[in-house]
Formats: C-alpha cells, sequence, structure tokens
C-alpha cells in the first residue's frame, strides 16, 4: 500500500461533464462499470491539466492511474479502522508525552510498524486509569490498521461474554476461528473485573489460538504480580499471563493520571 493520510485530504470538487461530449460520456459509463470512482471524479479535471501543460499520453495515463491508488489505499484504510471497531478516534500523533514522561517515544513509534505484528509478538500497557493505556492501545491498533492489517479492538469483560454467549448457542468454535484470524487483538481493560473459572477457560483459548501466530495488545490496570488474582482458577491464570507476557513489548504508563491533571489545569484560572 502506498503511504497516505486518512481522512485528512478533502477529495476535489468534480467538474461537470461538458454537455454533448460522447467521449466523455462514454468514459464516465466505463468508470461506473469498472469501478474506479477516483478515476471517474477526476479525469475531466486532469485531461484540463494536460492538454494545458502539454503532457504525453503516459504522464497523462500514470497521473490518472495514481490517483486511484491513493484513493483506493485510503478507502482501505478507512475500511480497515472502521472494522477494528475502535470505540473512539485516538491517534499516536495526539499524545501528550510531556504530561507522561513514562511513556517513551521512541517505542510507541517502533509499534507504528507492522513488523512486530506479523512475528505474532504480544503488547503488554501496564498503568492506572487516566494515564493514556486506552490512548496507546486504539492509536496503536488505528496505525497497524491503516499499514493494511486487519485489527480488532474489544474488552475483555465483552470478549468473555460474546463468548460465553457463543458457547451456550453451540458456536463456541466460529466465534474463536474468527478471532484468531485477526492480524492484532487489542484487549482493553484486562483485570478489571475477576473471571470466573469458565470465563477464564473461554479467554485462554483466544490466546491460546493466537499464541505466536497472530499479536495480541493488552491494556490493564494490574501490575504482573497481581494477576494472579484476576482469575478463579491459579494454573489457568499462569498460563494466560504465560501467553501474554512471553516475548511482549512492555510499556508502562505509571501512576498519575493525565486525565485528571489535564481537568485540573481547565479549571484553574488563567495567570493563576
Amino acid at each position: 500500500m502506498s503511504p497516505t493520510k486518512t481522512g485528512a485530504e478533502v477529495p476535489p470538487t468534480r467538474i461537470p461533464l461538458p454537455e454533448g461530449d460522447l467521449e466523455d460520456v462514454l468514459i464516465d459509463e466505463a468508470c461506473r462499470d469498472l469501478r474506479l470512482p477516483a478515476f471517474r471524479e477526476r479525469f475531466v479535471e486532469l485531461a484540463a491539466t494536460a492538454r494545458r501543460e502539454q503532457a504525453s499520453y503516459k504522464q497523462f495515463l500514470l497521473n490518472l492511474l495514481q490517483v486511484e491508488v491513493v484513493d483506493r489505499d485510503v478507502r482501505c484504510q478507512q475500511r480497515l479502522v472502521r472494522a477494528a471497531k475502535f470505540p473512539r478516534p485516538k491517534r499516536l500523533e495526539d499524545f501528550d508525552y510531556e504530561r507522561n514522561p513514562n511513556v517513551l517515544p521512541e517505542t510507541v513509534s517502533d509499534l507504528k510498524s507492522p513488523s512486530w505484528v506479523r512475528e505474532g509478538r504480544p503488547l503488554v500497557l501496564i498503568g492506572d486509569s487516566g494515564t493514556g493505556k486506552s490512548h496507546l492501545l486504539i492509536g496503536i491498533g488505528t496505525a497497524v490498521a491503516e499499514s493494511g492489517m486487519s485489527v480488532r479492538y474489544t474488552t475483555t469483560s465483552a470478549l468473555v461474554n460474546e463468548l460465553a454467549e457463543a458457547d451456550a448457542a453451540r458456536r463456541l468454535s466460529s466465534v474463536i476461528a474468527r478471532y484468531s484470524k485477526v492480524d492484532l487483538l487489542c484487549l482493553d481493560e484486562f483485570g478489571y473485573l475477576n473471571l470466573d473459572e469458565k470465563g477464564a477457560r473461554l479467554l485462554f483459548q483466544i490466546f491460546n489460538e493466537r499464541e505466536e501466530r497472530k499479536a495480541t495488545a493488552v491494556a490493564t490496570n494490574s501490575p504482573f504480580a497481581e494477576w494472579d488474582k484476576i482469575c478463579a482458577d491459579p494454573r489457568l491464570c499462569a498460563a494466560i499471563a504465560d501467553r501474554i507476557t512471553f516475548r511482549c513489548t512492555l510499556i508502562q504508563t505509571g501512576t498519575e493520571s493525565y486525565r485528571y491533571q489535564a481537568t485540573q489545569d481547565e479549571r484553574r484560572p488563567r495567570g493563576a
């Protein structure tokens, strides 16, 4: 895929077709049949530019093809980001590293590249509420989706509930198979709620299917030392932790809530 910015460019206004120009009408119809929306939107404009600049036929054709390729890349990126089902838009460019010096920009920058996802390596984000875990999780997931890989975001409780419902309806295998195919699974709020033995067993199956094949990113407010309290069965908890942490990249976002700090800054009188 060509590197582009999703949603950053406003598509140009389409130039109306000249009345009575049969060639333009036929080109427009052919673009519809071949599903070339950007080509169709821009060919009149680019033809006028090529005529004015006395461009060669090859250059004119190349310009049209490049417009279509860029448009398809943008639409593919947008489709993959929508399919990830992020609860809200968050981008890594908007993360405030000055407010949270625990997070190293270099580490986060490396995670924009999908290489770690292709290697099936885990990512663990640990920190208290308000320290930017979800922002980083969604931002990294968005960057990976925009690189052309499939991503799915969910909370731990939502995933366990979905698996339990699928198990009751005898659809568990198909749901696990669906999650096992996603290139990057972004699992938020791990450890916020304790899991009973059934929930832990269902969640373990997801991690087991994805281990060393597909990447999983987990955001949690529980330090590793407390993970044995998340599951009712300590052995299952240890097995889950083993699969999440093996060869993982660890980002610790700390304990100071920058959401709270930002709220306090907004309430502080100006000039105080």
